[in-house]
């Protein structure tokens, strides 16, 4: 661990957004899931949630950059338990879905308590989490095509909500709890030692200012 690793590493968790985040609902090709991911951690999103009904997770491929290192993944065996979830922690969660009552996506504001759901690659979100949600939400089509592709679709809107943020001054504040914080510091600083750690049942030792494990 160098001094500039543990720097860089640093200015990424204190940029984290705890209230931002993403519903995946049975997007079950590793290319989109791995390039959401990749999305998210450029936003800064601390976690995404994944609902996989019809398979099981996806494998990360090479487009995710190792970035499922950085984002973690919380796994929903329905909608209902996710979207439960989510609106128990006060997010609103907004579904890409072509409805009568969709919104342009650029009219929601996301500097409040927002999770995205984004549908399967073909036939988008379900009827019950169209259902389950606070409002939908439309990215809109001047061409031939209805929708984009889903990881380009996360893309979009992620960034939109990244440039409300950004202008809010949101990212200037650290959101992660002191010992979050320190946990993913030394989970991301030392990936082997932390592992040998759990397996043990051991707290982590303490990191110094330029990253060194300190054993008292």
């Amino acid at each position: 661990m160098t001094p500039e690793r543990y720097q860089k590493f640093q200015q990424v968790l204190n940029r984290r957004q705890l209230d931002l985040t993403v519903i995946t609902e049975d997007v079950h090709k590793p290319h989109n899931f791995s390039a959401i991911i990749r999305t998210c951690d450029a936003v800064g999103v601390f976690a995404i949630h994944a609902v996989n009904s019809r398979s099981s997770m996806p494998i990360y491929n090479q487009v995710a950059k190792g970035s499922e290192k950085w984002v973690a993944c919380h796994t929903h065996t329905n909608i209902e338990s996710a979207v439960s979830d989510l609106h128990q922690q006060g997010l609103k969660v907004y579904a890409a879905h072509l409805s009568k009552q969709a919104l342009d996506y650029r009219m929601i504001d996301y500097t409040k308590p927002t999770a995205i759901l984004l549908g399967a690659e073909k036939s988008g979100v379900t009827q019950k989490a169209a259902d389950l949600v606070d409002g939908h939400i439309i990215i809109p089509m001047l061409g031939m095509v209805q929708s984009l592709n889903v990881s380009v679709a996360a893309a979009v809107i992620l960034f939109e909500a990244q440039r409300q943020r950004l202008a809010a001054g949101l990212y200037e504040r650290v959101h992660l709890a002191p010992d979050i914080y320190e946990q993913m510091m030394f989970e991301w600083s030392y990936p082997e030692v932390a592992a040998s750690y759990r397996q043990q049942e051991k707290p982590y030792p303490r990191l110094g200012t330029k990253g060194e494990i300190i054993i008292s």
